[in-house]
């Protein structure tokens, strides 16, 4: 089952979430990456320079999740875009005028 606008599928089960406790705004397509760094992290007592793998993984999986709203957000401007431009008639301008015309001009 992937999200809407992505094409990474879950892995992990609201189950195992609840189980780990992870966060509600933590539960993405990159859940099943986050559980085992926080078992980690807390076997590690938080050092910085521990699990660096762990991280490495879950911070490239959001990443590409960002670059995929990101991609899919410009393409849907795109169509807004060309959709406004067949609305509006050639010579016709539905802009406000950077410079208001005074009442003496």
């Amino acid at each position: 089952m992937a999200a809407e606008g992505t094409t990474k599928k879950m892995i992990a089960t609201q189950e195992e979430m609840v189980e780990n406790k992870v966060p509600i705004a933590y539960r993405d397509q990159c859940a099943h990456l986050l559980i085992p760094l926080n078992k980690c992290r807390q076997a590690e007592m938080y050092l910085p320079w521990k699990c660096g793998s762990e991280r490495h993984v879950y911070e490239k999986c959001e990443y590409e999740l960002v670059m995929e709203r990101m991609l899919l957000m410009q393409k849907i401007k795109e169509k807004e875009a060309q959709s406004h431009k067949a609305q509006i008639p050639q010579g016709q301008h539905a802009a406000l005028p950077l410079i208001p015309k005074t009442a003496n001009a």
